[in-house]
């Protein structure tokens, strides 16, 4: 006898028996899942898919999908599958009639599709662990994209989706937690790159540029250094020039708004122009420079006649060429640009009173004898490295909000480190006299002979001892110890060392504020691995004017030159005057024996 007593007259539904036999899988377990017994029954149950790894699943949707492909070429049509098949859902609910993963499994049927509302109809569902669930991707329906194309899995013995969907067709009431778009999870892990090996390459590349240059640079001054006074010159004009391109670039009025709606069309020119900044950079450096050749190169300038006009007059010359300029920044004036036109005028000369003049004082340092000038700059760079070296070593305490590396451990660790190699280092160079001899001649190199009477605190002196300490150290040493030998050279290096250890870094904070005021990390890319010229330079500008202050005021001697007089003579006397003198100094030179041609 059927199971039913007549056709039904719509669409026969499964019973509630049944209809929760059709377990879609939504990737959860529950407690109840462990504890079910599997049904062995041969008829209703089909080999259970083996455990798969991931780069098997894999391998298998791709050769799902490739024959898929070759079945649409070759235009045939799917082959129908004897039975019916059994889904087995985990319901959160959702509505749609395709389960994002389901297990499929042939059930024999001996009657037509109208007998599915019987209770006998479906065998109870297979018992599926959590971890099969895991393994058995490789029997869930393709993703949106694949889902207008039949499906093909690896295992041959599971229905295509094209068979699964007449029977949730037949349900009138949709299959609850599935969703029709609902994707299959991607189980292979997302490839992320190694950051921090990248990160480390990077810094080692960058160290290893930073320290190449390093030496680069170090190489370059010892060898100008070598050749003489005048490339030291050279060398100092070049790093300024670098140093007042890159604060001058700072500011642009290109990208300026107007002040207002009545304004002059600047026609993608800066209203500021370039050949203003460069023309007062020339006219002070003129201005500078020659102050300092007329007065370390007297007895050379005022006995040529066709430098003299230029020596007597050079200050009017200066001012004259300045009052050019200014006029050509009146004419330059824009209406709706006027303030920030302003601004620059002002900044730039700030820039010429903080880099020309502090260079000019660099130069003087150097034609007063080069240990001036190499002395107080390698304790800067002395200081630098020790304060990375101690701050690295034992750093904890910040130093300065401006910049959050420096520390007082390395602050404090690099101040007695540049005082004890200050001592050493300017004891050794105040030996020769290329050094500490002051220039006459620009020509001279370390190759030649120099001779000069050495300023007074160059010359060794002895220090007596306090007489108990004197008794203390002969009988520590063996032999009698009553004097010290010392140089007051020795003394000035130590004032030196506290100014390039405890103020200079100062310099240093102010550019780092600076850069923080425009937001950049650098101010420009002169130097590889180093940033800009004004990065290196921003203590060595403020080490080098306090060299030249107190040179100037505490050690250099004031005696009469031949320049000097020579200055006086020509700019102070008439022609008449000047033959007199000259007919005085000839008798006076006959008086003594030495005949004058």
């Amino acid at each position: 006898m059927s199971r039913f007593s007549a056709p039904p007259p719509r669409t026969l539904f499964a019973s509630k028996t049944n209809f929760d036999a059709l377990a879609v899988d939504s990737g959860e377990d529950t407690e109840d899942d462990e504890n079910v017994s599997e049904d062995t029954t041969p008829e209703n149950l089909v080999e259970q898919p083996t455990k798969l790894t991931k780069s098997a699943i894999k391998k298998a949707n791709r050769l799902a999908r490739l024959e898929r492909k070759q079945r649409q070429k070759s235009k045939t049509q799917p082959q129908a599958h004897e039975g019916i098949t059994e889904i087995v859902t985990d319901p959160p609910p959702v509505s749609a009639p395709v389960a994002p993963a389901i297990h499929i499994q042939d059930i024999s049927l001996e009657s037509p599709l109208q007998n599915v509302d019987g209770p006998s109809s479906f065998s109870p569902p297979p018992v599926v662990t959590p971890r099969e669930q895991e393994k058995s991707f490789v029997s869930c329906p393709p993703m949106e994209s694949e889902r207008s194309e039949p499906d093909s899995s690896s295992n041959s013995e599971s229905p295509s989706l094209t068979q699964v969907r007449p029977l949730v067709a037949t349900l009138e009431s949709p299959i609850h937690g599935v969703s029709e778009k609902t994707s299959l999870p991607d189980l292979s892990p997302p490839a992320q790159p190694n950051v921090q090996d990248s990160e480390k390459t990077k810094k080692r590349q960058i160290l290893l540029t930073r320290t190449l240059w390093t030496f680069i640079m170090i190489g370059g001054f010892v060898g100008l250094l070598l050749l003489g006074h005048a490339y030291m010159v050279l060398l100092v004009m070049l790093c300024q020039t670098l140093v007042y391109r890159e604060v001058t670039a700072l500011f642009s009025l290109k990208s300026a708004a107007p002040e207002s709606r009545d304004k002059e069309d600047l026609k993608g020119k800066d209203p500021w122009s370039k050949t203003l900044n460069w023309y007062f950079f020339a006219v002070t450096n003129y201005f500078l420079y020659g102050e300092s050749i007329i007065y370390y190169f007297k007895h050379v300038v005022f006995a040529d006649a066709q430098l003299l006009p230029f020596a007597t007059n050079h200050r009017m010359i200066s001012f004259t060429l300045y009052t050019i300029g200014f006029m050509g920044f009146v004419m330059s004036l824009k209406k709706g640009y006027l303030k920030q036109q302003f601004g620059l005028f002002c900044w730039v000369h700030m820039s010429l009173l903080l880099i020309v003049m502090s260079s000019h004082f660099i130069v003087n340092n150097i034609l007063e004898g080069l240990i001036w000038f190499w002395v107080p700059a390698s304790l800067v760079i002395c200081n630098d490295c020790f304060a990375y070296i101690w701050g690295v070593t034992l750093g904890r305490t910040p130093l300065i909000k401006l910049s959050p590396k420096k520390t007082v451990e390395g602050f404090v660790g690099a101040f007695w480190s540049t005082v004890i190699f200050a001592v050493i280092w300017g004891t050794y160079f105040m030996q020769f006299n290329y050094m500490i001899c002051p220039v006459h001649d620009l020509g001279v190199s370390a190759w030649s002979s120099m001779q000069c009477v050495p300023n007074p605190v160059f010359v060794w002196k002895n220090l007596e001892l306090w007489r108990p300490l004197a008794t203390l150290l002969t009988w520590v040493m063996g032999r009698v110890v009553l004097t010290i030998p010392y140089a007051p050279y020795q003394l000035h290096l130590l004032l030196l060392a506290f100014f390039a250890s405890l103020v200079a870094p100062f310099g240093g904070f102010f550019a780092s504020g600076f850069k923080r005021a425009f937001n950049i990390k650098d101010f420009g890319h002169s130097i590889p691995g180093h940033g800009g010229m004004t990065d290196r330079m921003d203590c060595q500008f403020l080490m080098g004017v306090f060299t030249y202050v107190y040179y100037s005021s505490l050690i250099r001697q004031n005696n009469v030159t031949v320049g000097g007089i020579l200055q006086t003579i020509v700019s102070g006397l008439t022609v008449e005057q000047q033959l007199e003198l000259i007919a005085d100094l000839t008798r006076y030179l006959g008086s003594q024996g030495i005949s004058v041609t």
